[in-house]
């Protein structure tokens, strides 16, 4: 094999043609994973300190900056990650834009630590738990794709927690239980993306190639 040949592209067969893995594809892969390695030592560090020195006036004040790096860190994830879907992939940014948009509204309304506001008051779940509806979304798209186990456990632990403690019928002991499992899985579940081969998170790019040019004729009809 002479150079030219070793520094030739990769041609994968996708399902609608031949195409390759640039640079660029690659990079975009490990900043959606370094999204998530973030989003879930936050996550973490966050439960960690709820459920052990929840009732500490300065952990609660602590929570409001680990909970915007996670929001921050989501937000890469989700405008880095790979979903054929174009319209999915914009509902779950416009969730996580909403779940964001609701959290800066509900700190500045209060005096309280953000997680003591939002804990006691859990009808503001419905605005800010649209960040958490948008992370689901990425447990859901992970399972589908990969079988991951943890993303499937994810998957429905995140909407039972929030809508247990919405409706107020989780008692809190299940509420500190789910909470730890969700920690756990999520940090899993980034520390294994670490470890999956990179064109496997790119997927096939002959269909976002074929579903872009089926948009192109829509709109041009």
């Amino acid at each position: 094999m002479n150079r030219l040949e070793q520094f030739e592209p990769k041609v994968y067969k996708g399902h609608f043609g031949e195409y390759t893995i640039t640079k660029s594809d690659r990079t975009g892969v490990k900043i959606y994973r370094a999204g998530l390695m973030v989003a879930a030592l936050s996550f973490a560090i966050g439960s960690t300190l709820v459920l052990t020195l929840g009732n500490n006036p300065t952990v609660l004040s602590a929570l409001t900056p680990l909970y915007g790096i996670f929001c921050l860190a989501l937000g890469v994830s989700l405008l880095t990650i790979h979903i054929y879907l174009e319209p999915l992939h914009r509902l779950l940014q416009l969730f996580w834009g909403i779940g964001v948009a609701a959290a800066v509204f509900l700190a500045g309304q209060s005096s309280e630590p953000l997680a003591l506001f939002v804990y006691n008051r859990p009808l503001t779940l419905l605005g800010i738990g649209f960040i958490f509806v948008a992370l689901v979304g990425i447990y859901f798209k992970e399972a589908f794709c990969f079988n991951r186990l943890e993303t499937k456990l994810l998957t429905p632990i995140v909407p039972v927690l929030l809508v247990g403690h919405l409706t107020g019928i989780l008692p809190v002991q299940t509420e500190r239980i789910l909470l730890a499992v969700w920690a756990v899985l999520f940090a899993i579940f980034a520390i294994r993306k670490g470890f999956q081969d990179l064109p496997s998170d790119i997927g096939d790019k002959s269909v976002f190639e074929y579903l872009h040019q089926q948009r192109s004729r829509a709109r041009a009809s």
